[in-house]
């Protein structure tokens, strides 16, 4: 067995967490900080991101709690081994004072996949940095 390597973003939002649910889970809303999708809320169900650079994942939903947790497969076929991904994100929505602490986990990534986990870590800031501007701007 390959040892895979997670990486994890976290981020607090000063939304409540039904709100940070419904923009990860109503495919308009995924659009606007995400990528364009045919998501639909619902186990089993596989579906697309598309990225403006062109490339698609093929999804899957994993697991779904309501107002808590969120898992699918992310994968992306490519030639180059080093850029082929398999891998599992996880959101998890927790409650704080001031709104809701969310994590993602990316698991997967193998060693010969530095710049795809690095890549990661970076899309995944920039990902959450377009969410909360997504959530403060529908009030």
């Amino acid at each position: 067995m390959t040892d895979t390597r997670t990486a994890v973003v976290e981020r607090e939002f000063s939304h409540p967490p039904e709100k940070l649910w419904r923009a990860l889970t109503q495919p308009h809303l995924i659009e606007e900080w995400l990528m364009k999708n045919d998501f639909a809320p619902k186990i089993g169900h596989r579906f697309q991101l598309k990225g403006e650079w062109g490339g698609v994942l093929d999804c899957e939903v994993l697991t779904l709690e309501p107002g808590r947790v969120l898992a699918y497969r992310w994968d992306f076929e490519h030639e180059d081994p080093a850029y082929g991904l398999k891998s599992i994100v996880t959101l998890t929505l927790t409650p704080t004072e001031s709104g809701t602490h969310l994590r993602m986990e990316q698991a997967g990534f193998r060693p010969d996949q530095k710049q795809a986990y690095g890549g990661a870590h970076a899309g995944w800031k920039t990902f959450f940095d377009k969410l909360d501007g997504l959530l403060a701007g529908e009030g």
